[in-house]
C-alpha cells in the first residue's frame, strides 16, 4: 500500500476517510454510473460525496434520524445508494443494508431484528413493489430513495461521529439455521477490510474498478473503501448482464472486474464467443471471492482473456481474510485462496481448539481488526468466539508454510451460489410443507458457472403425482422463498440414506451421487 492509502488507511471512521480523500482529490470521480443509453451515464466525484453527502445527511436528520438510530435500506446498485449510506455514516446511524433481491421472508426478519426505526426503498424495482412489501411488513418510517434523497441545509448536523469502534452495521447472512443473522461491523472494521484488499490487489489511482455486485453486500463498503484509500473510480451496474454489461465496461476503461466464480464463468462465455479479440481492451485484472473457484477457471481466464485472475476468501463476519496477489506464482493463485495481509491472524485448530500444524487439515478461526463484533443474538455471539478470541469460521483448510490459504470444506451446512449464502434448511423446511413431500434434503453440487448448484433430493408420498421443477419452484416461491435459492435440480428418491444412531440424513452420500 502507497504512503498516501496508508496514511488515510489510519481514518477512525468512514466520514473521516471520505474527508480526507475529497481534500486531496476533489475532482476526481468515484463513481460511474453506467446506463444502458451512454447519454445516461453519470458520475460523482470524491468532493461531490462529501458536500453531496452531508446535504443527504442533514435531510436525514430533518426527518428525525440521530446518531444511533437504526436505518434499513433495500436499495439496488446507484449512486444514490452510496450517498445515502454515507450520509447515514455522516450521522453516526446505525444502518441495516438488506440485499434487492430478497423478499418478506428476509426483510421481514431483518426489520423485527434490527428494530429499524426507519426503511429506504426503491419503490418499484424490476417489476417489484418493495414500498409495498415494506407496508405489508409493518416497517416504520417507509420512505423512498431510488433517484430522489431527503436534503436539507448541513448546519443542522451534530459534529460527525469520531469513534470508528461503535457498532454503526447490521449485515445480514445465512448460516446453518433457516433464519438469517445479523451480523455487526464498526467502521474501522470495514475499513480494515477494504484496506487488505486494497493492499492485495495492488492497484493505483489510474485503475477503473467496476461494481456488478449488490451494494448491500458487504462487498459495497469494502470495495468504496479502496476506491476512497487509492482515489480511483469504480463504474456502478445497476442490472449486470452479459453481453449488455460489456458496452459499459469498454466505454469507461474498466481495468479491474469480477465478484465471483460466476463473474469469472460469465466473462469466459462471452471471450469464447470472439476468442481472436480480448473481450475487454482496458482488462488487466478479474478479482473475486465468495464461492469456491476451480482451478480450471484460472487457468482458463488467464489463458483465454489475456488477464490476470486473483481469488480470495471472505464472509460477512469478516469481508476479506485472505486474497491473491497479482505477483503470486500461478500455483498458488490456481490452487488457494491466498494469504493474510497483516494483522489478520489465521489459526487452524482440531475439534478441541488445538492449534494444528502447516499442512494438516483442520477448522479455519479468525483474530484480527476486520473481525466483526459477533451477531445481534448474544446467544450466537457467545458461541462465535473461542477463549482466544479467534471467530470459529466453520471452513475446513490448512496453511502452506508460505502462509497461502486452502480451503477443502465447510463444517456449516450452507450452500454458497454466485457468492451468496443459502441455508439448505430453510429449503428443506418451506419443502416439508408440500403435501407431496414426504421427505426432504437440500444439498450442494459443483458448479463451474455457479461455484455450487442447489440440488432438493425429495421423498414423495404415496398416492402423490410425481413432483416436477417447476411445480417445487411455485410452491416455494408462494412460500416466500426468494428467487435466488430455488433449486436448480430435482431427484425423487425412494428413500432418504441416513445413519444408523440418530437417523440423521447422510448429506457426503447424495453430494456422491448427484455431483456427477
Amino acid at each position: 500500500m502507497n504512503d498516501t492509502a496508508h496514511a488515510l488507511g489510519a481514518s477512525a471512521t468512514l466520514w473521516e476517510l471520505i474527508e480526507r480523500r475529497a481534500a486531496l482529490t476533489p475532482d476526481t470521480p468515484v463513481l460511474i454510473q453506467s446506463a444502458p443509453d451512454p447519454a445516461d451515464d453519470r458520475r460523482l466525484t470524491f468532493g461531490e460525496l462529501r458536500t453531496r453527502g452531508e446535504r443527504v445527511a442533514a435531510g436525514l436528520y430533518d426527518m428525525g434520524v440521530r446518531p444511533g438510530t437504526v436505518v434499513a435500506w433495500q436499495l439496488p446498485t446507484r449512486i444514490e445508494t452510496a450517498l445515502l449510506s454515507f450520509a447515514l455514516a455522516r450521522i453516526g446511524a446505525v444502518q441495516s443494508p438488506v440485499i434487492p433481491f430478497y423478499r418478506d421472508r428476509e426483510v421481514g426478519f431483518a426489520l423485527r431484528e434490527s428494530k429499524a426505526e426507519f426503511f429506504a426503498t426503491p419503490g418499484v424495482w424490476r417489476g417489484f413493489d418493495h414500498t409495498e412489501m415494506a407496508r405489508r411488513l409493518g416497517a416504520r418510517g417507509v420512505f423512498e430513495a431510488y433517484d430522489e434523497l431527503p436534503d436539507g441545509d448541513p448546519s443542522v448536523l451534530p459534529p460527525p461521529p469520531s469513534d470508528g469502534t461503535s457498532v454503526r452495521w447490521i449485515y445480514w447472512t445465512s448460516g446453518t439455521t433457516s433464519d438469517p443473522k445479523g451480523v455487526l461491523h464498526t467502521d474501522r472494521s470495514l475499513i480494515a477490510g477494504g484496506s487488505c484488499l486494497a493492499h492485495a490487489l495492488h492497484l493505483s489511482s489510474a485503475d477503473v474498478g467496476s461494481m456488478a455486485f449488490p451494494f448491500a453486500h458487504i462487498a459495497g463498503p469494502d470495495y468504496t473503501v479502496m476506491l476512497l484509500l487509492y482515489g480511483f473510480p469504480a463504474v456502478m451496474f445497476e442490472q449486470f448482464a452479459l453481453p449488455d454489461a460489456l458496452d459499459g465496461y469498454r466505454r469507461h476503461g474498466v481495468t479491474v472486474a469480477g465478484g465471483s466464480t460466476a463473474f469469472y464463468s460469465m466473462f469466459l462465455t462471452e471471450q469464447r464467443k470472439a476468442p481472436e479479440e480480448k473481450l475487454i481492451p482496458t482488462l488487466r485484472l478479474l478479482a473475486g471471492g465468495g464461492a469456491p473457484k476451480p482451478p480450471e477457471i484460472y487457468h482458463s481466464v488467464v489463458r483465454e482473456m489475456g488477464c490476470q485472475l486473483t481469488h480470495g476468501y471472505g464472509m460477512t463476519e469478516v469481508p476479506m481474510i485472505t486474497m491473491g496477489a497479482p505477483d503470486d506464482t500461478s500455483e498458488n493463485l490456481a490452487t488457494t485462496e491466498g494469504r493474510p495481509p497483516e494483522g489478520m491472524e489465521i489459526r487452524i485448530t482440531d475439534a478441541d481448539g488445538k492449534q494444528l500444524p502447516y499442512g494438516v487439515d483442520g477448522e479455519v478461526r479468525l483474530r484480527g481488526e476486520a473481525v466483526c463484533q459477533g451477531y445481534l443474538d448474544p446467544v450466537q455471539s457467545a458461541a462465535a468466539f473461542d477463549d482466544d478470541g479467534f471467530l470459529v469460521t466453520g471452513d475446513l483448510g490448512h496453511v502452506r508454510e508460505t502462509g497461502h490459504l486452502v480451503l477443502t470444506g465447510r463444517a456449516k451446512d450452507i450452500i454458497i451460489r454466485k457468492g451468496e449464502n443459502i441455508s439448505a434448511k430453510e429449503i428443506e423446511d418451506l419443502l416439508h410443507a408440500h403435501p407431496a413431500v414426504g421427505d426432504a434434503a437440500v444439498v450442494g453440487l459443483p458448479d463451474p458457472e455457479r461455484g455450487e448448484r442447489v440440488c432438493a433430493v425429495v421423498v414423495q408420498r404415496d398416492g402423490t403425482e410425481p413432483l416436477t421443477l417447476e411445480a417445487m419452484a411455485s410452491h416455494l416461491r408462494a412460500e416466500g422463498l426468494s428467487t435466488y435459492k430455488l433449486p436448480e435440480q430435482l431427484e425423487l428418491v425412494d428413500a432418504l440414506p441416513r445413519n444408523d444412531t440418530l437417523r440423521k440424513v447422510l448429506k457426503y452420500k447424495l453430494r456422491e451421487r448427484y455431483s456427477a
